[in-house]
């Protein structure tokens, strides 16, 4: 299996410099990776490096706890989207869909809206580790209701990232036109093969080069 289309290759240490940006970019590149995840401060910086290299940029809204407010989102989203970042991971309010808020669903249409007027790509980010099987049901329908591109499953700051069962259990309540992408502690090439195979179009990874490396 080739598994280096599906990997989006991240770095969001909050610890990062401008030569691991560089670095990444260059990784992409040379692995052939999908694209590159990077906090937003670096999103300029990023697509100055990557020029006209087939390798997407990925940034991040909302990040790690979604509990900001929506125009604070939107705020992130247009800058990122004017710095040139071609997807947007954003975290969804947890807290306003843990409480029953409608308002959870109207921000990700408002976010949904605004990258698809851009023609940009938003997936919303659920942390699957903070739900039961019965919520991240619910939170796959709203998520594709209110026009996600994708539906991801952690930010890798929650206390478990990505597992296969959750991807199986998304697959089967998502439109076939609704992608999911696995993140979180996805660092082998056997994990990596299991997201795939239990349905996921994306691997969100900071491992990606040690995982196509390495013998399944």
């Amino acid at each position: 299996m080739e598994i280096a289309p599906y990997i989006e290759h991240t770095n969001l240490s909050p610890t990062l410099t401008i030569a691991d940006i560089d670095r990444l970019v260059e990784e992409a590149a040379q692995y052939g990776f999908f694209g590159i995840c990077v906090p937003p401060f670096w999103v300029k910086r990023a697509r100055r490096e990557i020029g006209s290299r087939p390798v997407a940029l990925v940034t991040v809204a909302g990040f790690p706890l979604g509990y900001n407010m929506t125009e604070t989102k939107l705020d992130e989203i247009q800058r990122a989207i004017d710095n040139g970042a071609d997807e947007v991971d954003v975290v969804w309010n947890l807290t306003a869909f843990k409480t029953g808020l409608p308002w959870t669903k109207i921000e990700i249409a408002k976010c949904a809206r605004l990258l698809h007027d851009n023609q940009k790509t938003l997936k919303v980010i659920i942390e699957t580790a903070w739900l039961s099987d019965e919520e991240i049901i619910r939170a796959c329908k709203l998520c594709s209701d209110a026009g996600a591109d994708f539906v991801k499953t952690s930010t890798g700051f929650a206390p478990s990232g990505a597992s296969a069962r959750h991807i199986r259990l998304m697959r089967q309540n998502l439109p076939a036109q609704v992608g999911i992408k696995a993140s979180g502690g996805i660092r082998t090439r056997l994990q990596a093969e299991e997201m795939i195979a239990a349905g996921a179009d994306r691997l969100g990874t900071s491992s990606g080069i040690a995982i196509i490396n390495s013998v399944s």
